[in-house]
């Protein structure tokens, strides 16, 4: 067996600390059960609620605000005009997304990106409550 040096140590206690987070954060989403009246309503059947914010190491953003959309069965946001940059994973559920001129459909454990002044449509094609777990970059 090789020898750890230092900059190995380094690099693999960097990483760890970078990728902790993220699991941590996709293992909550898959727990949490919200209740119907949790969060801020968008629109009938579908709610925001915010899970929290920390600053960024990315030099574009200065922060990053995580939020879960919550949608309940069949339930359907409209399009909307995203007002920042976003990492959407699919906590729970399944979806069917629009964008100008593109539909994709998506279930548990996918990853999509929107962009800032691009439109977003989203529905819960599932039989169970649906979550969207978003990572807004906030710029600097």
């Amino acid at each position: 067996m090789k020898t750890m040096n230092r900059r190995s140590a380094i690099a693999l206690g960097v990483t760890a600390a970078a990728v902790t987070p993220l699991f941590t954060l996709a293992a909550a989403a898959k727990v949490k059960k919200y209740g119907p009246k949790e969060g801020k309503e968008i629109a009938p059947g579908v709610r925001l609620v915010e899970v929290g914010t920390g600053n960024s190491d990315i030099p574009a953003y200065k922060s990053i605000s995580i939020v879960d959309i919550v949608f309940q069965p069949g339930a359907a946001a409209p399009q909307m005009v995203m007002d920042n940059d976003m990492v959407c994973t699919i906590a729970a559920g399944e979806f069917t997304i629009k964008k100008a001129g593109k539909e994709f459909k998506l279930k548990e454990g996918d990853v999509y990106t929107c962009s800032k002044g691009k439109t977003d449509e989203a529905a819960n094609t599932s039989k169970v409550v649906g979550i969207h777990r978003i990572a807004v970059l906030i710029p600097a």
